[in-house]
């Protein structure tokens, strides 16, 4: 039978969040119903609430960092027990067939993955988030949250850690390598613990020193201020890897130019609007600009049982649901330190 819980959305597009209900699915073969115990705030759900990324559905309930309790699960359910500690990021469906579903790489599915809110399920109804009491999703798409991570604290890896440990794996981080991190904030604290317990040397690029001390605590090498010329005078050609976790247009011929040969700078945030880039800027050293969404559901439970054994946490401020607007101002302003996480208990 469907369920009705408690829910916080947007009624429309840059409306505030309000109370409401919303049904979830009767419990199939192979589904997990899922007590939602705390949900973090992503920067993408503030770009979909107020159509950022063009037009949405509504009403919406965001959230895509979910990390709850199996409350119930289908007849099938072979991988999660009742009491199992979850998590939720941010698809829950795809195709399961074509070459990169095949390959666990089902955030790249060529039809489309079906993303946990602001979408449409393969059974034709929206898609609803995690600021909600319960969520009922295919197991498939259910990771296990290690004992070793409580739950407050996981809650943003399912979107800001694997959104940063994907690439880190893939463009080989590690011992001899050198990492930088454009920006310290939700994304950013967890590439340098990431990055710096996957043993390369980090460096954080920041447009202030403003964070330096938190930098080096979580374990950056060195922390410089893009605002200062010098930064790029200096580090010219220093980098293997750079990643670039924010959401505002940068000057890529700049950042490029960090790049050691045959060096990779890897856009994580999605600016708004438009970017420029001159070619010129890539001619040479066989640099490349590239990007990365999220990683599969294997390498989302890899990262959780990476950062369980590493000590790698999100940190994070807890909030009421009913301050979720405010959080929103706050992410815009950077003033967090350095993810919201609603408590659903208060919904």
């Amino acid at each position: 039978m469907t369920t009705t819980v408690a829910a916080y959305a947007a009624p429309a597009a840059r409306a505030r969040l309000e109370r409401t209900t919303v049904t979830r699915r009767s419990v199939g073969e192979h589904d997990v119903l899922i007590d939602i115990a705390f949900v973090g705030i992503c920067h993408s759900d503030i770009h979909q609430v107020r159509e950022g990324w063009g037009t949405a559905i509504f009403p919406m309930v965001p959230g895509h960092e979910i990390a709850g309790v199996v409350a119930a699960r289908g007849p099938g359910v072979a991988a999660f027990a009742v009491g199992d500690r979850v998590g939720v990021g941010c698809m829950v469906d795809s195709c399961r067939v074509c070459r990169n579903c095949r390959a666990g790489l089902e955030q790249y599915c060529s039809d489309g993955p079906v993303w946990t809110y602001n979408a449409v399920g393969r059974d034709g109804q929206p898609t609803y988030g995690g600021y909600s009491q319960k969520i009922v999703v295919d197991e498939n798409y259910v990771v296990r949250i290690p004992d070793a991570l409580p739950l407050d604290v996981a809650a943003p890896l399912l979107c800001a850690g694997i959104t940063t440990y994907s690439p880190l794996r893939h463009w080989h981080a590690g011992p001899g390598r050198t990492v930088a991190v454009v920006g310290l904030g939700g994304l950013g604290h967890l590439g340098v613990q990431l990055a710096h317990a996957l043993g390369a040397r980090v460096t954080v690029l920041s447009q202030s020193l403003r964070k330096k001390d938190d930098g080096l605590r979580l374990g950056a090498d060195h922390y410089h201020a893009t605002a200062d010329p010098a930064t790029f005078e200096e580090l010219a050609g220093a980098f293997d890897l750079v990643l670039n976790t924010v959401s505002a247009p940068l000057d890529f011929g700049a950042y490029l130019a960090l790049l050691r040969t045959d060096g990779a700078l890897v856009n994580l945030g999605l600016p708004e609007d438009p970017v420029h880039l001159e070619l010129q800027s890539l001619n040479g050293n066989r640099r490349s600009l590239s990007s990365s969404g999220l990683g599969g559901i294997a390498e989302t439970q890899e990262m959780l049982d990476f950062c369980a054994e590493h000590g790698v946490a999100a940190e994070i401020e807890t909030i009421r649901a009913d301050q979720a607007d405010e959080a929103y101002e706050r992410v815009l302003r950077s003033d967090v330190r350095y993810r919201f996480v609603i408590d659903t208990a208060t919904l």
